[in-house]
């Protein structure tokens, strides 16, 4: 709810507030000028002038309240978006001499792809079947050339050098 929406609303409250209070504020007074034996000199006048003007003092402060809320200024939220910032790693050169056939071909797909892909993505582009990439990244992660990582239901394989 927007604070004016709120001010208006405390507003009226307190205008219901002070109505209630000045209607049995009359009520009162009735009341005591049927039984109070005094007159108008009776004490209870004074204790209903009391009690009256302390209700409307907070009735008031209640309406001082949603008026402060109408005309303040509402506190704008600005959202800015993260912008990841990929430092660029300086990646030694992979010796392709100690790899064989099939992990050259993941290994320049990875390289292609900036280091990073999903593993779902090198079984396509690779042509290779599940299992057997799922075999030759197991034995790059042992050489420590790249790592997995788990997201959700699919694995990131992400080139370490």
């Amino acid at each position: 709810m927007k604070n004016k929406n709120v001010g208006y609303l405390i507003i009226g409250i307190s205008v219901v507030i002070a109505i209630i209070v000045l209607i049995f504020n009359i009520g009162l007074k009735n009341i005591v000028g049927e039984t109070c034996t005094h007159g108008s000199s009776c004490s209870m006048y004074d204790t209903i002038s009391v009690q009256t003007w302390i209700s409307l003092a907070i009735a008031g402060l209640v309406l001082v309240i949603g008026l402060f809320l109408i005309f303040s200024k509402e506190e704008t939220r600005i959202i800015t978006k993260t912008k990841k910032i990929q430092i660029e790693r300086k990646r030694e050169p992979i010796d392709y001499s100690k790899l064989d056939k099939e992990e050259k071909i993941l290994v320049k797909i990875l390289e292609n792809a900036d280091g990073t892909m999903f593993q779902s993505d090198l079984v396509e582009k690779s042509g290779f079947d599940k299992v057997k990439v799922s075999r030759i990244l197991d034995r790059l992660e042992a050489r420590q050339l790249i790592e997995r990582k788990r997201r959700g239901m699919n694995n990131i394989v992400v080139l370490v050098q």
